[in-house]
């Protein structure tokens, strides 16, 4: 055990970070590791590549991507702002130069440099916009709304292009959530709200790409070649009824051998099969505790910054777990959306990394005393 009177910048992390979250997070890294051997095999015969490819270059990926969480949990909330800003600028540059450089992949560029850049944008994003909306509350000569107002067009508009309406809707969702947290007037809400109805709207009447998905989920096509216009979703809804309550066993699943992202955006229905519902169900309530967690620990914290950026960074990773879960189980149109250190890739493990080590820096448990003199070094007035 570390003693609490040995003071180290170690000993200060261990008895301040969140141990609850901090448990979770590596539970869910270790049954991620375990959901890939089930997954990914089969991908990889279909590929011609090694049984265990994609095991292994999930384990290479979370080397990093376990430095980088802990190394960001380390970070004062100030440290978290600035490098949340030199995440933003880099992100958003490189989602513009997928714009015109990128790899097509599926009728979309969102890769370059066999990065995703938009997957780092997000949580930077949520860390700015919190800072913006906790400065407009504590600050009246920053004007705080107005910029994180301008936030929001400054990074779907790149996502939009790509096009990347999964994430577009993600960070729209999130920011609105942080807006009405913001305790702004409900015109705006009301509003805001009436323009994200009217832009779902019109994405769906003029762009053929989400007109398509939403047709086919709404009313499927008749199977071309014997073969169903929305394969994955119907397949992977197959899957949960074959495991049922207890599931085939691991190495099992037969379903998962005709599912062509099973190691990535469909690995739940994998879980499903080999493992049952009920660990389906496990595997939910260990999302829904790091969601709630973070939400009572975003209420009790009396650091406005803090405080929209735990809510932000928690709700952030329990919608991206909600949409993935819900297209599995056929209730929502195909996303191409992970599940968080579940699904296999690189891009998607280590940008969660970064945004589960920002949310373990904003929820460390730090004395009165050192909150105030954080206040006073932004000039922010020390009632706040």
């Amino acid at each position: 055990m570390i003693s609490r009177a040995e003071r180290t910048l170690f000993s200060d992390w261990a008895w301040t970070v969140d141990r609850w979250l901090l448990a979770s997070l590596a539970l869910l890294i270790v049954a991620g590791l375990v959901f890939s051997m089930a997954g990914s095999p089969p991908v990889a015969e279909r590929l011609h590549l090694a049984t265990f490819h994609f095991v292994n270059r999930q384990v290479l990926y979370l080397l990093p991507a376990l430095v980088l969480m802990i190394a960001t949990s380390f970070l004062s909330p100030r440290h978290v702002r600035r490098l949340a800003l030199v995440i933003f600028i880099v992100s958003l540059a490189l989602v513009f130069a997928t714009i015109f450089y990128g790899q097509e992949v599926k009728g979309a560029k969102r890769w370059i440099f066999g990065v995703q850049p938009s997957e780092f944008l997000k949580p930077a994003f949520v860390v700015l916009v919190a800072w913006a909306f906790s400065e407009g509350a504590r600050r009246k000569d920053v004007p705080g709304n107005l910029i994180a107002l301008l936030l929001l067009p400054i990074a779907i508009a790149p996502l939009m292009l790509q096009p990347d309406f999964g994430q577009t809707m993600l960070i729209s969702v999130v920011w609105a959530a942080l807006f009405f947290m913001a305790g702004l007037h409900w015109i705006w809400v009301v509003g805001l709200g009436g323009l994200g109805g009217v832009s779902a709207l019109l994405a769906y009447k003029f762009v053929p790409h989400v007109h398509a998905r939403i047709e086919s989920f709404l009313e499927p096509p008749p199977p071309v070649a014997g073969v169903p216009a929305n394969f994955q979703s119907e397949t992977a809804l197959e899957s949960f009824i074959a495991g049922s309550w207890f599931g085939k066993g691991p190495g099992e699943g037969v379903i998962k051998r005709i599912l062509p992202d099973s190691h990535t955006d469909f690995i739940f229905a994998v879980i499903g099969e080999e493992f049952g519902v009920l660990i389906c169900i496990a595997l939910a309530a260990v999302f829904a505790f790091v969601v709630v967690r973070g939400l009572f620990s975003a209420a009790r914290n009396s650091d406005p910054f803090c405080r929209f950026a735990t809510a932000g960074l928690v709700m952030l990773f329990g919608l991206q777990s909600c949409i993935n879960m819900a297209v599995n189980v056929h209730l929502m149109p195909a996303k191409g959306m992970t599940l968080p250190f579940v699904s296999y890739g690189g891009s998607s493990l280590i940008s969660l990394s970064l945004g589960m080590g920002f949310l373990l820096a904003v929820t460390r448990k730090r004395p009165r005393s050192r909150v105030l003199s954080e206040l006073a070094a932004t000039g922010a007035p020390a009632a706040a």
